[in-house]
């Protein structure tokens, strides 16, 4: 009787470290949430087209040399709410409204500040935004300090998402609300914002377009202790003064300078 015809065995793979690494085919892009977004933004129709703003210092992410280390650690120090430091950049402030007649009429005696919430909900026992409010307050740059504006979900935090990831003016818009109990519409006729680092400017243009709504015919005006450079390959100093405006155009903001 004739043998069986032998069966051939299956090729043996190679171990897995021997396999070699074949790329997945590309996955199709839907542009469905692209679109979308779009959409979104396109219904999003704010009732400001621009906020003033001013800001004392720099800040380069990225930078290399003396002058954007120098830069880093004072940005990191304003995030720590350091005590050692927040009077000393309030007083830096204090000394440009004496010499810049601009920062003068920034922070006549009506002004009210109202400082700018965190991107975290509750904000949390230290809040730079808020301490430096109160440092400008107690030197005299203000008459008084109205916590008035709050988030009342959280949104990505900025500093650490990467730019395709981070709230747009809409979710920034979204996430605050206005305080229920209102102080007087005479006590908030020129409403200055203050944040402690001001990147692109969504968060304080979006905080402006809510207190516009419920202060009409109020004065909104931003102060940034610290705006961030971060095409700069490096600054030679971190103190810079600037007058400048956040604008709204084509779906986002632009801050000049």
């Amino acid at each position: 009787m004739p043998a069986a015809p032998k069966q051939s065995e299956p090729p043996k793979l190679p171990a897995q470290s021997e396999q070699s690494h074949v790329p997945e085919p590309p996955r199709p892009v839907s542009r469905r949430g692209s679109v979308a977004a779009s959409i979104a933004r396109a219904a999003f129709r704010p009732s400001l087209r621009s906020v003033p703003f001013w800001s004392c210092f720099v800040y380069s992410p990225k930078g290399s040399g003396y002058g954007s280390e120098a830069s880093r650690q004072l940005c990191a120090r304003l995030k720590l709410v350091d005590p050692a430091w927040v009077p000393t950049y309030a007083a830096q402030v204090r000394e440009q409204v004496s010499r810049n007649p601009a920062w003068a009429r920034l922070f006549e005696r009506p002004a009210v500040l109202v400082p700018v919430p965190s991107s975290s909900v509750p904000p949390g026992p230290v809040w730079a935004a808020e301490q430096l409010a109160f440092a400008l307050r107690g030197i005299g740059l203000a008459r008084a300090v109205w916590t008035g504006i709050n988030r009342h979900c959280a949104v990505r935090k900025s500093a650490t998402a990467r730019n395709l990831d981070r709230p747009t003016v809409q979710q920034h818009y979204e996430s605050f609300a206005i305080a229920a109990t209102l102080p007087e519409s005479s006590h908030l006729q020129r409403i200055i914002l203050v944040d402690d680092v001001i990147t692109k400017g969504r968060t304080i243009f979006a905080a402006a377009l809510r207190l516009h709504e419920a202060f009409p015919n109020a004065d909104i005006r931003a102060f940034a202790l610290v705006r961030t450079m971060g095409f700069l390959s490096n600054i030679t100093h971190s103190l810079d003064p600037c007058h400048g405006v956040v604008r709204w155009a084509g779906g986002d903001v632009y801050r000049e300078p």
